[in-house]
């Protein structure tokens, strides 16, 4: 399994953070090798199921998702929001979570960035534990708040929908919807009424092929290591578009069943605001 850059040169760079500034830009760089991210428009062809790559991934026992019923017209056939960029680098290492919802919540009105949401999201406070061979044992939960050090100071992973729902209501009183494990239709249905969505996927946005676990009290957490999140801000018949607080580029346009595919894997996850 492929490595990623190491933390402390001890700890594999997790969540957001594994981002290849190889990523190509409008500009095309040259001789980049083939294991390189690279944003595609054509689904990639993998050994993978959905449901294998589903079930792997965190669904904490005892969870329950109550997704707020959300009204809307018709869907249009495209869309395009005009949500602000907001970059994570260089204070948020591992922000992309906050970021994203900083653009979103800039869009809705609300005057806030990075830095004040990356204080006041909840944080999951169980310390990192290793094996003398360097491997993890025992960490925190990202369904309860952001795991590890968001900063980059030390390591760092995710936060889930939960606590991004609890940060949307204290900005936005009432007002948070949880999308997560509705179908995408209904996510893109969202956007076509106006309200971008913080949506969970990979770096590449393709499925997940690096996975790395530990427990958590008595339940045992398998993850992704290259999870991101991004904001939708748009769609198409054939295409999806993202702000990309990682990258730093805006309205990118990813192949919409790539997409989805990852999206899936990362368990259908979606907060937004109406």
């Amino acid at each position: 399994m492929k490595k990623l850059c190491l933390v402390a040169s001890i700890l594999p760079m997790f969540g957001c953070s594994h981002f290849n500034d190889d990523t190509p830009s409008s500009s095309p760089k040259k001789n980049k090798p083939a294991s390189s991210y690279s944003v595609v428009e054509e689904p990639k062809t993998t050994s993978y199921s959905i449901n294998d790559l589903t079930n792997q991934v965190i669904n904490p026992k005892n969870t329950e998702y109550k997704n707020t019923t959300v009204n809307t017209t018709a869907k249009k056939n495209s869309a395009m929001l005009n949500v602000i960029l907001i970059r994570q680098n260089p204070e948020l290492r591992y922000g992309c979570e906050v970021t994203s919802l900083a653009m979103v919540l800039n869009y809705a009105g609300v005057k806030t960035n990075k830095m004040e949401l990356y204080r006041q999201v909840q944080k999951d406070p169980d310390p990192l534990i290793k094996s003398p061979k360097g491997d993890i044992l025992r960490w925190g939960n990202p369904a309860d708040g952001f795991v590890g050090d968001m900063s980059g100071r030390r390591a760092g992973y995710a936060v889930f929908d939960k606590p991004m729902i609890a940060l949307i209501n204290q900005k936005l009183p009432g007002r948070a919807v949880n999308l997560t494990s509705l179908p995408f239709e209904r996510v893109l249905e969202h956007v076509s009424a106006g309200y971008p969505v913080v949506v969970w996927t990979t770096g590449d946005y393709r499925i997940p092929d690096r996975w790395e676990g530990w427990y958590h009290g008595n339940q045992y957490i398998k993850t992704p290591l290259d999870l991101h999140a991004v904001v939708l801000v748009g769609y198409d018949t054939n295409h999806v578009y993202l702000n990309d607080p990682l990258s730093g580029r805006k309205q990118v346009r990813v192949n919409k069943q790539q997409f989805i595919t990852s999206w899936k894997a990362l368990q259908n996850r979606a907060v937004s605001y109406r």
